[in-house]
């Protein structure tokens, strides 16, 4: 069954943020995932919305776990934490009827 990873967060250091992207889709990659939406201009519907919004895909809830322990992910998480504020990322499963 497959998975989705929904992060929201506030860039405030965006020349190093510059640096995730390029790192982090080869990971993803690794482990089968998916971006379906990634987006810094977000239409508010409710609440507040936070600068990068993204939804990434995964095969598996066993990759998106493997792949968020990845140590090569550490380092990349690193510059995300280093250059973002307000995170919120959760992992939630495929609905099937």
């Amino acid at each position: 069954m497959a998975v989705y990873y929904i992060n929201s967060y506030d860039i405030v250091d965006a020349k190093l943020y510059q640096e995730y992207g390029p790192k982090v889709y080869p990971i993803l990659q690794r482990y089968g995932a998916e971006i379906l939406a990634s987006d810094t201009t977000p239409i508010v519907m409710e609440g507040v919305a936070r600068k990068m919004n993204a939804i990434v895909k995964f095969p598996s809830e066993e990759a998106a776990v493997n792949c968020y322990n990845d140590a090569e992910y550490q380092v990349v998480k690193a510059i995300r934490i280093n250059s973002t504020a307000n995170c919120t990322m959760v992992l939630v499963k495929e609905f099937n009827t």
